[in-house]
């Protein structure tokens, strides 16, 4: 009776020491996954923005920053945003600010760098985002103005909000 015991209490102390070493703790040195990434087009203010979401796949320390460069779709300089990351919080999103020229079906780049309070970069994501929409579909100014939603008088007249001049012309048509 007690030889069974003891083997018994053997295979679960082999089983547990099994399944701690299949814990998935991410690759070394990687401290985020990408969670989500999308374009997000709010016809109402007229603006297309990236957003990404990144998951810790660790804990994270005080002092850590997200930087993430988005590839412009109007040309020029890319864009870069830094985002302090909360070691609390369960996810960090990093939003762009307004965006022109997105198409639809077109690729663009994105890499994001976390980097500790000393600026050393610690882990480098490199992807790609590509939107479901041409940003034409949008309107050329937001729809309404001001807190209470007053419909723009720019638009006035143009139910489509597409104005004769929307303003310099997007790279490639």
């Amino acid at each position: 009776m007690a030889d069974t015991i003891r083997r018994r209490a053997a295979w679960l102390a082999v089983a547990l020491l099994a399944l701690a070493a299949c814990r998935d703790t991410g690759a070394e040195g990687e401290d985020f996954e990408i969670a989500g990434k999308l374009f997000v087009f709010n016809y109402r203010v007229a603006t297309a923005t990236y957003l990404v979401t990144l998951k810790p796949v660790r804990p994270m320390r005080d002092g850590d920053v997200a930087v993430a460069t988005f590839e412009n779709p109007a040309g020029g300089a890319p864009i870069v945003v830094r985002q302090k990351i909360w070691p609390k919080l369960q996810r960090t999103t990093i939003e762009s600010p307004p965006l022109r020229c997105v198409r639809k079906g077109r690729p663009y780049a994105v890499s994001i760098r976390i980097e500790d309070e000393a600026g050393a970069v610690r882990q480098t994501i490199e992807t790609t985002m590509t939107s479901s929409e041409d940003q034409d579909l949008l309107p050329d100014r937001p729809l309404v103005v001001g807190p209470v939603y007053t419909p723009n008088p720019e638009l006035a007249g143009r139910p489509d909000g597409k104005l004769d001049d929307p303003g310099p012309p997007c790279p490639g048509g």
